[in-house]
């Protein structure tokens, strides 16, 4: 696959919002192995090979499993993730597929049973920005690196 164009460089301007808001949501009260098993999840839903195979690398780096980033697909049939990653995940799928459900009210109480307000929100701010980033690299063919 050929990329299109380079985001970067046709609109520096849009780019530097994009990266302050993605360091904005890496600074926020959310652990990092936790927001990479999200954007991993998003970009898995979203078929954005490029940010799946990033945050899989990233996600190593901070001790991750292979076992558990190679279950992330069906998380909900593995007994690898405990009940704070499961209703990410499970939020993280609602928001990333608003269309489909319009986050139910038994999403948002499983989320509020392990994240306080103000996390929640970090949370949704992080899923919107990984879709952002899928929205991109999909659109214009950005693809890993071999």
């Amino acid at each position: 696959m050929n990329p299109r164009l380079d985001y970067y460089s046709a609109s520096p301007k849009a780019m530097k919002a994009m990266i302050a808001m993605e360091a904005l949501t890496s600074s926020l009260g959310i652990e990092p192995a936790l927001l990479h098993l999200v954007k991993i999840r998003a970009s898995q839903l979203n078929g954005c090979a490029f940010c799946t195979d990033m945050h899989s690398v990233d996600a190593r780096r901070l001790g991750e499993t292979d076992r558990r980033l190679y279950s992330i697909v069906v998380w909900r049939d593995s007994n690898f993730f405990n009940p704070r990653e499961r209703a990410a995940l499970t939020w993280t799928e609602a928001v990333t597929l608003l269309a489909e459900s319009h986050v139910p009210d038994d999403v948002y109480e499983q989320a509020r049973t392990q994240f306080s307000e103000a996390e929640l929100v970090d949370l949704t701010l992080a899923v919107t920005t990984i879709n952002s980033w899928n929205r991109l690299a999909v659109s214009f063919r950005q693809s890993p690196s071999a």
